[in-house]
């Protein structure tokens, strides 16, 4: 998010100034000349990789840790689910065009950054191929190196979008808060934020799991809301939170005094 911010500032601050974005100053962090490498993909690596093509990088490289997706819908993922299928998106299509190949590679994980010979700056990343596969009786995927399959990728820059895998276990321990051990998510009664544990609430990833930040946004203040509501009605079972629902607000009366 450092290189992703700073660049659209730069663009954006130059656009007030000046009243144009073209001919903006290098921002702070620059893939310019620089040899990119991208950990993590979905919408942040994508982002980062058309970012970085845009800003005139020697080349650019994605590792994802992941199978890559099929073209169609498995078997296990059907309508009306979200279809987990293979996409090109603008970076990849940017990336392409300008290197003639897509920049990911799938199933292939980091091991070691390597210095450069001042022993200051990244100068490659060691990396190994992944396997997965299913246990058939539990159905959990575990995740295998490849043995013999290491390689050393050339960076000068690299930048983290790894996704969110779920809540710290030790976090939700702490408060009371019971999770399934097969499960990323706080569970949360059905339409609600509150959790088995009084007084705590969950919103957003740990939640819903790996989304959007809007849908973040969203939550938290309807968790508010509900907290809200709940204090309201320790002392008056009938009150209701005048704090927005989803999608709007509560009116509410109020009342006027007249001051001769």
């Amino acid at each position: 998010m450092d290189f992703l911010g700073a660049s659209t500032r730069t663009l954006l601050d130059n656009a007030a100034e000046n009243g144009d974005l073209a001919d903006a100053p290098a921002p702070p962090i620059s893939a310019a000349g620089r040899h990119v490498v991208v950990i993590g993909g979905g919408d942040t690596g994508n982002d980062c990789i058309g970012t970085a093509v845009r800003q005139g990088a020697a080349s650019v490289a994605n590792f994802e840790l992941l199978p890559e997706p099929p073209r169609t819908r498995a078997p296990d993922n059907p309508w009306p689910q979200f279809p987990r299928i293979f996409r090109v998106d603008y970076g990849h299509e940017e990336a392409i065009a300008r290197w003639g190949a897509d920049p990911r590679t799938f199933c292939v994980s980091a091991k070691r950054f390597v210095a450069d010979e001042t022993g200051t700056r990244v100068a490659g990343i060691e990396t190994v191929r992944v396997e997965w596969t299913r246990d058939a009786e539990t159905q959990r995927w575990a995740m295998r190196e490849v043995p013999g399959s290491e390689k050393l990728y050339k960076a000068d820059l690299v930048l983290l979008a790894m996704g969110f895998v779920g809540p710290e276990r030790n976090v939700a321990a702490d408060l009371g808060v019971p999770m399934p051990d097969d499960s990323a998510r706080v569970p949360t009664a059905d339409g609600a934020y509150c959790t088995a544990a009084h007084g705590v609430y969950a919103a957003g990833d740990c939640r819903r799991g790996q989304s959007l930040v809007v849908w973040a946004i969203s939550e938290g203040r309807q968790a508010a809301r509900e907290i809200d509501q709940e204090l309201r009605r320790r002392d008056r079972p009938e009150a209701a939170s005048s704090l927005p629902i989803e999608g709007g607000v509560v009116p509410r009366a109020v009342e006027a005094s007249v001051i001769a």
